[in-house]
């Protein structure tokens, strides 16, 4: 089993950590998230029937995973509102390292879209992610995701236009203020 999981963690260990950064924003939890998402893979290989690839079974309990830390949020939040100012700490991601100024324009840029990737529904905010950070393919995110491709074509749509609503809006706003 070691030699199996050493295989999966070297191939895969990467892009896992990446898509539930992407989710979270937070390195720690991000780690958290992850190391359940090994304990699911050891208690579950044995089940693992080979009908989709290993990364796509992987990044699929990764991303029940991943559900289940937001319903857990939601759930605390509904009984501690207020307790944390949660949209901050989620914006920010320290970089620190010195930049040229075209690099930080762009991570300016980067980070905004991630904010407003905040502003779109959970289903978008995953498809986006596999499909564009992740390089996933429409079958692919659609297994992932358990949905169907239509309905992968038809979130990543949406939330493209919401993204774009978003960014034309804030161009608008930064036009008007100049």
């Amino acid at each position: 089993m070691k030699a199996i999981f050493d295989k999966l963690y070297d191939n895969y260990h990467q892009d896992l950590f990446q898509y539930i950064f992407y989710m979270v924003k937070k390195k720690e939890t991000t780690e958290d998230l992850i190391q359940e998402v090994y304990i699911k893979v050891l208690k579950s290989y044995p089940n693992f029937k080979g009908e989709s690839s290993e990364k796509t079974w992987l990044f699929s309990i990764a991303r029940h995973v991943t559900y289940d830390y937001f319903r857990y949020l939601k759930r605390k939040r509904s009984r501690i509102i207020d307790l944390f100012d949660w949209a901050e700490k989620g914006e920010s991601i320290p970089d620190e390292n010195d930049l040229p100024e075209e690099i930080a324009i762009k991570n300016e840029q980067m980070k905004q879209i991630y904010r407003y990737l905040d502003k779109c529904t959970i289903d978008q905010k995953s498809v986006l992610i596999l499909r564009y950070l992740q390089s996933f393919s429409i079958q692919e995110t659609a297994e992932i995701l358990n949905f169907s491709v239509s309905k992968v074509k038809t979130t990543q749509h949406r939330g493209l236009k919401t993204l774009k609503k978003l960014l034309l809006e804030q161009n608008e706003k930064e036009g008007d203020a100049q």
